[in-house]
């Protein structure tokens, strides 16, 4: 099975200029900012930069790109203000991102400030009922969280609780993160096959459809989000790619957002590519 694998990249230059570097790192996806990630500013989508993107992308097999909201959103906010932020930025994303149909957009759920985790769910799915619209082609992911501070999304039954309320459910869907997921107390390294029996109980792995795979600078169950370098955290290379090549994740597009610079990302993909041919040529799980 083709591993679709690809890191994060700066939209500053363009699609076309993501899509050649991504093929120069030996990427055929990639994920991207829609918009500036700690503000609100959103570059102008130039057609003629999206066509020239999408015949080189057909010829170097680059596809299922996954765009990531701003971190600024908040759609659980107590803030009237922040949720009509998060409101209008997800719709414009959304509308912006049908010049990429069939890709994925990735958010944050967001944090409760206080008003509890029950209020919190119901406020981001009320904002995803007001945005989503039955002809759009992009599938909106929920992504998995650390538990840090008040964050939404800590746990599998959190993210099940947003998409219970959800009314265009075959538009929504899970990005597992696996730093998060460590850190928020799934163990994926001694115990992977309880973790993902585990969401398939509650979530569903018909939902999951992404991976963002990162190591984690803290053990498990710590609830602090902060991202390593494969091999260099707390997670470990062994379990990464244990993880990367089990069957209920195979097929899955894999995205990194380790602290790298293109290089180690380069070096990256091609320690996961090497994880999977090894395991397909041993035919061993």
């Amino acid at each position: 099975m083709m591993l679709r694998v690809g890191c994060h990249l700066s939209s500053a230059g363009g699609f076309l200029k993501m899509g050649k570097t991504a093929a120069k790192i030996g990427a055929n996806t990639f994920q991207f900012f829609t918009r500036n990630p700690r503000g609100s500013r959103a570059r102008e989508i130039d057609p003629e930069d999206v066509r020239k993107y999408l015949e080189f992308a057909g010829e170097h097999g680059i596809g299922q790109l996954l765009a990531h909201a701003p971190y600024t959103l908040n759609a659980a906010s107590s803030d009237e203000h922040v949720r009509e932020f998060a409101r209008e930025t997800m719709a414009d994303d959304l509308k912006r991102m049908e010049y990429l149909p069939g890709s994925m957009y990735n958010f944050h759920p967001g944090s409760h400030t206080g008003q509890g985790a029950e209020t919190g769910i119901k406020k981001i799915a009320e904002i995803l009922n007001e945005i989503l619209r039955p002809e759009q082609s992009t599938r909106v992911l929920l992504e998995t969280m650390a538990g840090k501070g008040s964050e939404v999304g800590r746990s599998f039954e959190e993210l099940r609780a947003i998409l219970d309320r959800v009314e265009l459910q075959e538009h929504m869907g899970v990005c597992l993160d696996t730093c998060h997921v460590f850190d928020g107390g799934y163990d994926i390294v001694e115990d992977l096959d309880g973790v993902l029996e585990e969401f398939d109980a509650v979530i569903g792995l018909d939902r999951l459809c992404a991976v963002h795979m990162n190591d984690s600078k803290n053990p498990l169950g710590s609830h602090k989000d902060r991202h390593e370098k494969l091999g260099m955290g707390q997670i470990g290379e062994e379990a990464l790619a244990r993880f990367l090549n089990h069957p209920k994740i195979k097929g899955l597009p894999v995205y990194l957002e380790t602290p790298n610079e293109l290089d180690g990302y380069a070096k990256e993909i091609a320690f996961l590519k090497r994880a999977r041919q090894m395991q397909e040529a041993t035919g061993s799980n």
